[in-house]
């Protein structure tokens, strides 16, 4: 979380960052209740998102962060719409291998898709996202298999995405990068944005003023 945190602050051209975990954990978003969590602190990490949305649970899933920078002024920009279009790339993918996925709509989800990207003022009760899809999520056989969050500021947009309960085929980032970016670099990430992210882990992430701060 650290890390996409600098890397939003950072990125000068868009990026996609793919990570995953290697123990259970669970992460709720900005405006989420502590409260709400706490019954899981004992047998998995918690951690507060800098983006809104509801519960994520970790463990099993192929996590992303995709930043768009303010610079970046191509009119497909806009949160919504790169919320759809991320989603669709991925139901692009499991299409192409024979899994029926399909989008989500005002029809069969609770919620809008702007329920998942609050502003400063607003409030949010903090339920499990994968329980609760959202316009424009991911679905297979009626259950959600692909989510998000955002956060819009004057460095650019940052979403961070979670796909699991799904089997996902081989070269699935592959593709799933070529959907979205004709010509990608791979890039590595420079040492001093490690530490940077490593100094906000240990003061921020780690901290019990951040994770208790609603």
């Amino acid at each position: 979380m650290a890390l996409d945190e600098v890397l939003w602050q950072s990125a000068g051209t868009p990026l996609l960052r793919f990570y995953e975990w290697d123990h259970p954990a669970l992460s709720f978003g900005y405006f989420g209740r502590y409260t709400d969590v706490a019954q899981y602190g004992d047998d998995q990490e918690v951690v507060r998102r800098c983006t809104g949305g509801g519960i994520v649970f970790h463990g099993n899933d192929l996590t992303y962060a995709l930043i768009i920078p303010s610079n970046d002024q191509r009119p497909e920009s806009s949160p919504m719409t790169i919320y759809g279009l991320v989603h669709e790339a991925i139901q692009r993918v499991l299409r192409a291998v024979g899994t029926e996925a399909v989008l989500a709509n005002a029809n069969n989800c609770r919620a809008s898709v702007s329920d998942a990207m609050p502003s400063h003022r607003d409030g949010l009760q903090s339920t499990s996202c994968f329980a609760n899809p959202v316009a424009y999520d991911v679905m297979v056989n009626e259950q959600k298999i692909a989510g998000a969050a955002q956060r819009r500021s004057r460095r650019g947009l940052l979403q961070q995405g979670s796909i699991q309960n799904v089997k996902l085929p081989a070269g699935f980032r592959e593709r799933f990068i070529a959907e979205l970016c004709e010509q990608p670099n791979i890039i590595e990430i420079a040492p001093g944005l490690l530490k940077q992210a490593q100094l906000l882990a240990e003061t921020k992430y780690g901290s019990d003023a951040w994770l208790h701060r609603r």
